[in-house]
């Protein structure tokens, strides 16, 4: 019995010990210096092993996320390798975890130590061993950190495929690196969905790398699911990731003229009411997207307008005769300085009666200020609610709501995957459709199943040539090698 009770309160003892580590670490106020609040969190943590932090000589020779190119060199021993932009040790702007697992206790110290790092920008985790409840303790942390924009997620494999978390509505990511994950249909359809969907969308990500995973047809159709209503993404590589002529069409369709989805045309109406009840369409006639009216029709509602504007004239004029007689016209010219001082909130008077005394008040220019700002306000509310179904040069044509396609894609990259010469028959269809002030400009189409001469090809590189000079295909062969070398 007395070995019991010891046994007891030995484990009630390490219980408490270990709460006492819990609260101390999450009661624990970061200095923003990587090298003390790293391992101090990491000894409160009960860790045995600590990870050094080193710093890693910024790298002339590294291109920008954008690019997709970032060299991963292999730790021996597990180490948190950081990049100052100064000599200053809290100018941390990059933080690179290579080749060691995060399990869920030093996510507990990321999410304590990262967010106290005011310049940190880029987070490189490179086959860091995730899991699904360490993801979702990532995305946490990357939400508190305020100028963190490029996240590097390569080598981690996730049954869930919840890299979706990543880029959400709320995400503040412009750069993201998903290669080698092993991302299948179910990963490329929640991404899709992230992007963009009839009801919400992404507008902030700029470039997101997918290259050297499974996506394969079903999941190429997902991911143009959401390059459908999408309009931030400038940059996507989709390179090896076994796309053939039928996932190669689907998104050769979003980039040239496509029409809307029953769910899309009903979400249009929606927005289209929502915008014509607001105060600022409250004059104007609404667009109705399957019942145009016609010139007839038109004319008569322009006389009637026409006639009710006079009638507000000729009552206007009524209004302002009475009120000039109450002022005396000519003989009353005496009595305005009079009334100047009885009534502060007028106008002021003409001519030599400024001797009012007090200080004049000016609301007239005030309240243009105020209505100024709420203009303004107005305005940017409506830039970031602005969605592609309101975009102009939507078409009716058949019963079918046609809109223009998506034109803010820039950069797309297929390499390495199985399509043929009919894939490059629908891209130059769509990309010859596209406007001059938008569309792609690099389209790479290196190493798929069609000869390198055929004429499809050559017109295709003739036309990226022709919007873009200085395209460079090289550095999307780059990019390719990099990731395989990943």
């Amino acid at each position: 019995m007395k070995k019991r009770v010891e046994k007891v309160v030995k484990e009630k003892a390490a219980g408490n010990f270990e709460d006492e580590f819990s609260k101390t670490a999450d009661d624990y106020q970061c200095s923003g210096s990587l090298e003390m609040d790293f391992p101090e969190l990491c000894s409160l943590l009960g860790m045995k092993e600590i990870p050094a932090v080193t710093p890693r000589p910024p790298a002339s020779s590294q291109s920008q996320m954008g690019a997709g190119i970032a060299t991963t060199t292999w730790c021996p021993k597990p180490r948190l390798q950081v990049e100052l932009e100064s000599e200053d040790p809290r100018s941390i702007k990059e933080v690179r975890v290579c080749g060691w697992k995060v399990d869920e206790l030093m996510a507990r110290v990321l999410n304590k130590t990262l967010p106290a790092l005011s310049n940190l920008q880029n987070l490189h985790l490179w086959r860091a061993g995730l899991t699904g409840r360490t993801l979702t303790s990532l995305k946490n942390t990357i939400s508190l950190c305020s100028n963190l924009r490029t996240v590097v997620l390569e080598g981690n494999p996730l049954p869930e495929q919840s890299y979706h978390l990543l880029i959400s509505e709320d995400s503040m990511l412009t750069h993201v690196s998903l290669r080698n994950n092993r991302i299948g249909e179910e990963g490329a359809r929640l991404i899709g969905s992230a992007l963009a969907t009839a009801h919400a969308a992404n507008n902030n990500l700029l470039s997101l790398n997918l290259a050297f995973n499974s996506i394969g047809d079903a999941g190429a159709a997902h991911i143009a699911q959401g390059l459908r209503l999408n309009r931030s993404l400038l940059c996507l590589s989709l390179a090896n990731n076994h796309i053939g002529d039928t996932g190669a069409s689907r998104l050769a369709e979003v980039l040239g003229p496509f029409s809307l989805t029953h769910e899309e045309v009903v979400e249009r109406r929606r927005l289209l009411l929502r915008r014509d009840q607001s105060p600022s369409h409250a004059d104007s006639k609404c667009e109705r997207p399957l019942s145009i009216p016609s010139s007839s029709s038109l004319e008569r509602n322009v006389s009637k307008g026409a006639k009710v504007a006079s009638k507000k004239k000729d009552t206007a004029k009524k209004d302002e005769k009475p009120a000039a007689n109450q002022t005396g016209g000519v003989a009353g010219k005496k009595e305005e300085p009079k009334l100047a001082r009885k009534a502060s909130d007028t106008k002021l008077p003409r001519g030599k009666g400024g001797k009012s005394g007090g200080k004049e008040k000016r609301p007239s220019v005030l309240d243009q200020e105020e209505k100024a700002n709420a203009t303004q306000n107005k305005s940017a509310e409506l830039v970031e609610t602005v969605s592609p179904l309101l975009e102009p040069g939507v078409q009716h044509t058949g019963g079918r709501v046609i809109l223009p396609g998506n034109t803010a894609l820039t950069s797309l990259n297929l390499a390495g995957n199985m399509l043929s010469e009919q894939s490059l028959l629908l891209f130059l269809s769509s990309v010859g459709a596209q406007t001059e002030g938008g569309g792609l400009l690099r389209l790479c189409l290196n190493r798929n199943r069609f000869p390198p001469d055929c004429d499809s090809f050559l017109k295709i590189k003739e036309l990226m040539s022709l919007r873009d000079p200085l395209n460079k295909t090289a550095s999307a062969q780059v990019d390719d090698e990099q990731g395989q070398a990943a």
